[in-house]
């Protein structure tokens, strides 16, 4: 049979190659689900000790304590070890108050031992075990009662203990006091600026014989004793504190020419606070400058306070009683030994023919028109003046002894006090009460400091008690010599600010946020006051 021609032969089947691409597909699939599932388990592995270590730090964190509750826990014997240490610590005292040195040196050791347990166990965070701690107890138990053996009982330990509890407060105290009087000094002391200008301005005074004639040619002038116009006291030997009250005044004044100042100081400055008023002009206002030594009739004889001022015991209590630990240092100022002080109870014998004053002190500023404060209505009062019981402490117990009779029998000791500083006086009804003589009165009642120790605040609050009128607070703010919080908003609105307190603005130790306040008002481009600064 004859071969078909090609084209009509069937095609051969390759069965066996198809089979071998499925087989090879298979086993690739089957070898990347093996690798995906044997990466997952080496995963698994590798995160399995993480987890382990997680946990096993967990208990450790777990074991870890608070070492301050340990020492604190009554039952721990971190505690026991503290306590010792506390008893053991005043044996040693004890000890070497009695002259046993080798006891003393024997606990110290033991201390150190238990102090240096104490540490260790708080650096490691974990609590001491009996088996430390027992050799060290029992070590630092035979002595303490080998102590007490040496009849260091409780009863001494208590009472050394105590004397030395003592002796420290008295420490403490005394060195509250040398602080407080140094600050006092520093607050006392002329600045060599200030001590410059004076001697600058003495030599003008006697050097010019027309800065004199001036002087006299002013002493009489009319408006003086003018009641149409408005009058201002200011007592002080400071130059420039004096030259900032007036110019504050007048730099705030509608009507400057209106204003007359009479100011009063000692004779050490006189000639350089006239050369310096009548050297300078202020707004066109008049200015009156006296000597308080001219006052002849202010004696011992007629005025309680000069003759207690004379006294020795008087100086005594005032420069040696810094020493005192009962006497408050604030009471060395010489400012209480000084007449100037006590001059603004005598203002109706010193200008008999004026009606009403507004007095003010050498510390402060005027920021705004004081003319309102002669048309206020003080209710036939002779004082008026800002109270200060808006703080507790400013009441009538603080300054006076009411444990006095006299005291307590006529005044209530939660009355409100007042300020010193801005004051308007009614000299007319001043007058007529006859206040200088109650002031009289309470000072010879004092004459032995019982009811008060010193300053003008005290017999000020007896003198005018009853015969005060409040002001608004806004007219005089005080503090600003030792309280470094003072509301700015309450600044802004005050009238007059008070710099009361050893803070002073012209002291290197005033407070410098208000120092500004004040410095604004002092002639900086005088040629004496940029020489002085210099030097």
């Amino acid at each position: 049979m004859g071969r078909r021609a090609a084209e009509f032969r069937r095609p051969v089947r390759r069965r066996i190659s198809h089979w071998i691409c499925v087989l090879l597909g298979v086993f690739l699939i089957a070898g990347l689900v093996l690798f995906v599932v044997h990466h997952n388990h080496s995963e698994d592995r590798d995160e399995q000790p993480d987890l382990e270590d997680d946990f096993r730090n967990e208990e450790v964190a777990q074991k870890k304590v608070n070492f301050t509750e340990e020492i604190v826990s009554a039952g721990s014997i971190a505690r026991q070890l503290g306590d010792q240490v506390t008893l053991a610590k005043a044996y040693v005292i004890i000890a070497k108050e009695h002259n046993n040195l080798q006891l003393a040196w024997e606990l110290s050791s033991s201390i150190r031992k238990c102090q240096l347990l104490l540490s260790k166990a708080a650096m490691r965070e974990e609590p001491i075990t009996l088996d430390e701690a027992e050799p060290v107890i029992k070590g630092l138990s035979s002595l303490i009662y080998k102590a007490q053996d040496a009849h260091y009982d409780v009863a001494t330990t208590i009472m050394t203990m105590k004397s030395h509890i003592q002796a420290l407060e008295a420490r403490a105290n005394a060195a509250t006091v040398q602080s407080t009087v140094f600050g006092q000094v520093a607050a006392e002391a002329l600045p060599k600026s200030l001590h410059c200008l004076n001697i600058k301005l003495t030599a003008d005074w006697t050097q010019r014989p027309s800065l004199q004639r001036i002087a006299d040619e002013r002493k009489n002038s009319p408006r003086l004793v003018d009641n149409n116009l408005y009058h201002f006291c200011i007592f002080s030997d400071n130059l420039l504190a004096v030259s900032v009250v007036v110019n504050s005044t007048v730099s705030n004044a509608d009507h400057p020419t209106q204003l007359v100042f009479h100011i009063v100081t000692n004779g050490v400055t006189y000639g350089a606070m006239q050369a310096w008023f009548l050297s300078n002009d202020f707004w066109g206002s008049t200015i009156e400058v006296r000597n308080v030594e001219e006052f002849s009739w202010l004696n011992a004889t007629y005025s309680p306070v000069v003759k207690q001022l004379m006294q020795p015991d008087s100086r005594a209590y005032s420069f040696e009683g810094s020493q005192d630990l009962k006497i408050e240092p604030k009471f060395g100022n010489p400012k209480y030994l000084s007449l100037l002080n006590h001059l603004r109870f005598y203002i109706p014998e010193i200008y008999p023919q004026l009606e009403k004053v507004v007095f003010l002190d050498d510390d402060v500023v005027v920021q705004k028109e004081l003319t309102p404060l002669f048309s206020l209505d003080l209710h036939g009062n002779v004082n008026g003046a800002v109270e200060t019981c808006l703080e507790a402490f400013h009441r009538y117990y603080k300054y006076l002894n009411f444990s006095n009779p006299l005291i307590s029998s006529r005044f209530d000791p939660q009355a409100c006090g007042w300020a010193f500083g801005m004051n308007v006086f009614d000299l007319i009804s001043w007058r007529k009460a006859n206040v200088t003589e109650r002031y009289h009165y309470w000072q010879q009642q004092n004459g032995d400091r019982m009811l008060w120790k010193l300053g003008t605040l005290p017999p000020g609050l007896l003198t005018f008690y009853g015969l005060t009128e409040p002001l608004d607070r806004r007219w005089h703010v005080l503090g600003l010599g030792y309280d470094m919080n003072i509301d700015n908003r309450l600044i802004e609105s005050a009238a007059v600010i008070h710099f009361n307190g050893n803070m002073k603005p012209w002291l290197k130790l005033g407070i410098g946020r208000y120092k500004p306040l004040w410095e604004r008002y002092v002639n900086q481009s005088h040629p004496y006051i940029q020489t002085c600064a210099t030097t």
